[in-house]
Formats: structure tokens, sequence, C-alpha cells
């Protein structure tokens, strides 16, 4: 009896934790973004990465990575995040002709040289 009553406790409290929940399905990758409450009633957000896999005895199983973001972390979250979702979109096709000209042992500091560099012959003066 008093199992039935711990896990009638347990699955109350997930039911009052999950206070909102969105799936994103990106190819072979599903995301999970739930809004958590924790006993005092802070929100928090936790971000699933599920992958299906093919385990070693052929049977399928789901590989889950989770972060767990705290409020007061949202914005230096969401600064870094920005940060590099630009940069990959400002740099995506500019890194494989840097890569195509210093070789695969380009270090990053010769690729950030190159991303920095400004030659006036770059600008448009008229």
């Amino acid at each position: 009896m008093t199992d039935q009553l711990d896990n009638q406790n347990e699955f109350d409290r997930a039911e009052i934790e999950d206070l909102f929940s969105n799936v994103v399905k990106a190819g072979k990758r599903t995301y999970f973004f739930d809004v958590k409450a924790t006993r005092s009633d802070e929100y928090y957000l936790t971000i699933t990465e599920s992958k299906k896999r093919m385990g070693k005895d052929g049977n399928m199983f789901y590989e889950k990575h989770k972060i767990f973001l705290y409020k007061e972390d949202f914005d230096n979250f969401m600064g870094g995040l920005t940060e590099a979702v630009n940069f990959i979109k400002s740099n995506q096709e500019v890194l494989p002709r840097i890569a195509a000209e210093y070789g695969n042992e380009a270090s990053l500091a010769e690729v950030n040289d190159e991303l920095t560099t400004l030659n006036f012959e770059d600008l448009d003066t008229k």
C-alpha cells in the first residue's frame, strides 16, 4: 500500500512538473523542450536530444542527452546560442574555402585571422 502511495505521489509530482512541452523533429534527431517546476515552484527548462541507434545486439534504442537550464542562466545561454548561430549563418560558406586554402591543418587562429582581416581592396568605395 505504501508503495502505491509513493508511486501515486511521484506520478502526481510528474504531472505538476510538466508545465509545457514542445517536440521538434529535425532529421534523424528529435528535440524535446520541457518546462518544469521545482518543489519551490521555480521554473526551469530541460532540452533533450534523442537519436535512434542500433545496439550491438541488433535492437533499436534511443540515445538521449539532456540539458537542464535554469532561469538565472537564460540570458547568458541565449546570448551564447545566438552568437554561435549567427557565426554559423555568416560563415557557413566561408569556412570551407579557408579550409581548402590552408588545408586540414589550419588552426582556429588562422581561420579567425582570415575572417577578421580587412583589406581595403575588399571595400567597394563606388
